[in-house]
């Protein structure tokens, strides 16, 4: 039988089968191809987030801010890098969560897998243990050191990485501080289990967070044309922390 006689089910089971690299080659091919595959809640994706995600995390509320399949999928594959990260941290099964081994006297941190140099790019980061003394979410360089002894703020302590301090609202970049933030008279702290949404736009050089969708205003401006990579920094012993990837960020 010709494929093109095929039934769109048979066909999705097919795709199934491709690499990310195939799929997107099959949606050029002609409009039903096409059509089947930006579809991102078909069997094609969810085969794939089945093939790919454990069953814990597509059964969690970790990913509910993607909510189709092909969204969950990307997010694995901009998750932490398990390759690039301190010796003392590992990834944890679910492929999104970083746990921090209880070492003395150390600051660890991780990359995700995939830095930005162009577009527009957010993604959420949630602490999910303690925070420490010293608790940084931002952006880093390829450059930027992934551990050092001492508790310090690592992300922003040189010219290759930029962070939030969590813990006392200071923003970090070269190993000085850049004021409070957000700017706002008594500003709350950062509660575990809150969601940080991370805005990076490469085109505009711009870095800004949200906390609980509440956006915060700008926190750096004339950022590099590097590729600048999510990142967190932790100092506390056996503390968690979830970084799920989304997308371009919707404004408004």
């Amino acid at each position: 039988m010709h494929v093109d006689f095929l039934p769109d089910i048979i066909l999705g089971n097919i795709f199934s089968y491709l690499s990310l690299q195939d799929l997107r080659n099959s949606s050029l091919v002609c409009k039903r191809w096409y059509s089947i595959l930006n579809d991102e809640d078909n069997d094609v994706w969810r085969l794939h987030c089945i093939h790919k995600l454990a069953e814990e995390v597509l059964s969690s509320d970790l990913l509910s801010s993607t909510p189709t399949y092909k969204t969950k999928l990307k997010a694995f594959h901009h998750a932490w890098n398990p390759e690039d990260c301190s010796r003392n941290i590992y990834i944890k099964p679910n492929g999104f969560t970083i746990h921090r081994n209880p070492v003395a006297q150390s600051t660890d941190a991780v990359r995700g897998k995939i830095g930005f140099s162009h577009g527009r790019h957010a993604w959420e980061v949630v602490w999910e243990g303690p925070l420490g003394t010293v608790a940084v979410v931002g952006i880093a360089t390829k450059e930027a050191t992934l551990q050092t002894q001492g508790y310090i703020a690592l992300l922003g302590s040189d010219d290759q990485s930029w962070g939030w301090n969590l813990v006392d609202n200071h923003l970090l970049h070269n190993g000085d501080s850049q004021g409070n933030y957000p700017m706002l008279n008594n500003a709350p702290k950062y509660q575990v289990g809150e969601r940080i949404r991370v805005i990076l736009d490469c085109d505009d050089n711009t870095l800004a967070f949200e906390r609980n969708y509440e956006f915060l205003g700008v926190a750096f401006r004339g950022l590099p044309e590097k590729l600048l990579y999510p990142s967190v920094s932790a100092v506390y012993g056996h503390t968690e922390v979830s970084m799920v990837y989304l997308g371009p960020p919707l404004d408004g």
